[in-house]
């Protein structure tokens, strides 16, 4: 997804889910002003179809966004989610679309023995490689399966996770932002990729979970709500 301002100039791009056919899921950080609208592609490498797939100008389809009544640009990590409602004349028809987590879900998995048996699936169009020297940047689709490493961390609360982001496990970078976190191989979302520890995306990465009640409490005003 690609962030504009009122006058249609683009201003970043993030990663994101699309929960129904006029609703997609993405990071706080990716919808906050003065981002007016969102421009959306699905395809796996956006790279090759530029410029006659339109980017960042004309999407496949595109909408307008919400953010967490609670985010705080000071403070991101908290409430860092957002919401992007799409045109209904520009409905996404799929398969299957990404489902919510059940409330505090994730405390269940960290009380499991071993965090490091506990895996997601990440996904997002962010930087392949970075380094002092080098940056690796295609607008493509990339998926990895971290593990958890820690849960309600010190300076985030109770509102994040950390993930593995290492050349084993692979993990998130800038451009992920927004992107999905499924849990194991489901389509349920335990988290929105957030922020990272460093300036060369290495370590581990910060998920925003979404299985807190106020969290999932604000995604039922748009009619969402977690599977039975």
């Amino acid at each position: 997804m690609v962030a504009q301002d009122k006058k249609g100039n683009p201003l970043w791009r993030c990663s994101g889910t699309l929960m129904s056919p006029t609703l997609f899921l993405t990071a706080g950080h990716c919808t906050e002003p003065p981002a007016a609208k969102v421009e959306i592609w699905f395809d796996a490498d956006v790279e090759s179809g530029i410029p006659g797939n339109g980017y960042p100008y004309k999407g496949q389809t595109g909408g307008k966004p919400y953010t967490h009544p609670q985010y705080d640009p000071n403070a991101f990590f908290r409430y860092d989610l957002g919401m992007v409602v799409l045109d209904r004349s520009r409905a996404v028809r799929m398969s299957q679309y990404g489902a919510l987590p059940s409330l505090d879900v994730l405390d269940q998995l960290a009380q499991q023995r071993g965090l490091q048996n506990v895996t997601f699936t990440a996904v997002g169009y962010g930087l392949q490689r970075i380094n002092p020297v080098f940056v690796e940047a295609a607008r493509v689709r990339m998926l990895a399966r971290p593990h958890l490493v820690q849960i309600n961390t010190g300076f985030t609360g109770d509102f994040s996770i950390l993930l593995s982001n290492n050349a084993s496990t692979g993990g998130t970078c800038f451009g992920d932002s927004g992107g999905p976190n499924f849990i194991g191989d489901s389509n349920v979302i335990g988290g929105v990729t957030s922020f990272g520890i460093n300036g060369n995306c290495a370590g581990t990465g910060g998920v925003y979970r979404v299985d807190r009640k106020d969290d999932l409490d604000w995604l039922a005003t748009f009619g969402l709500f977690p599977q039975p």
